[in-house]
């Protein structure tokens, strides 16, 4: 339980941790440093005027309204089909007739990130409830795709928060993620902005995430190095300050 302000992990009081928000880290987050500049500030969704019947990459595990973006759909498929002439290929055989607009649906798809929002994802389901204990969701499954190459990296998401009397529906960790990684990323953006998705969500003591991710980037082309992966971190609030709370989070993330 919470006292004078304090918190306190795995039964044992912290000595006065400083607020998350009081950290020069976290202190000044606005909404444009967890939106990727291009978010729609207004998603599209099923009930807007002229869309109702629309469906494309609807998304029944994240229950989300389904976002449309089909009018991209002729000029993406129009620029595939310009990108396999320049490979040399006949865009027009019958193996790659339909390629263009695959392609085009695939991209929306792995990019669908961009038509959600923090609030939209949330949906409320943030509850007051007197616990003061780590909360850690491990090993969320994590797909996205790298900005400079537009290949896709992938891999694994471990989110901990220490709460100060709220929490968080725990499926909105993993659909958090996928806001975030269907976009296209570099994996230590992708790792600073679900922790301060989480901050902003409950305003807890402490967040922290830890990434492991395997870029294609790495693997089909350049070095070509296939077993290499890629660790990032972002530890906010008592989670950077206080070693033991950091350790905790860190073992539990770690064993099997």
């Amino acid at each position: 339980m919470t006292t004078n302000g304090e918190c306190r992990s795995n039964g044992v009081m912290k000595s006065k941790p400083r607020p998350l928000l009081s950290r020069s880290c976290s202190e000044n987050y606005e909404i444009n440093d967890v939106e990727v500049p291009g978010t729609p500030k207004t998603p599209r969704t099923s009930t807007t005027p002229g869309h109702e019947k629309c469906t494309f990459h609807h998304d029944l595990e994240l229950d989300h309204n389904p976002p449309t973006r089909e009018a991209m759909l002729p000029e993406m498929s129009r620029s595939y089909r310009l990108l396999l002439g320049s490979l040399g290929e006949n865009p027009d055989r019958p193996g790659l007739l339909k390629t263009p607009e695959r392609a085009a649906k695939a991209m929306l798809f792995f990019t669908k990130g961009y038509d959600q929002s923090l609030e939209e994802v949330l949906n409320n389901a943030i509850f007051d409830e007197d616990h003061d204990e780590m909360v850690v969701v491990k090993d969320i499954e994590m797909f996205s795709m790298c900005e400079h190459h537009l290949v896709p990296f992938y891999g694994k998401v471990s989110i901990g928060y220490l709460p100060c009397g709220k929490i968080l529906g725990l499926s909105k960790l993993a659909r958090i993620v996928e806001i975030y990684s269907r976009r296209l990323q570099v994996q230590e953006r992708l790792t600073k902005q679900i922790a301060v998705a989480v901050t902003k969500a409950v305003q807890p003591a402490g967040v922290a995430v830890v990434v492991e991710g395997v870029h294609m980037c790495m693997v089909m082309r350049g070095v070509q190095k296939i077993n290499s992966k890629t660790v990032t971190s972002t530890m906010l609030g008592v989670f950077r300050d206080d070693p033991k709370t950091r350790e905790e989070f860190l073992n539990l993330v770690h064993s099997k």
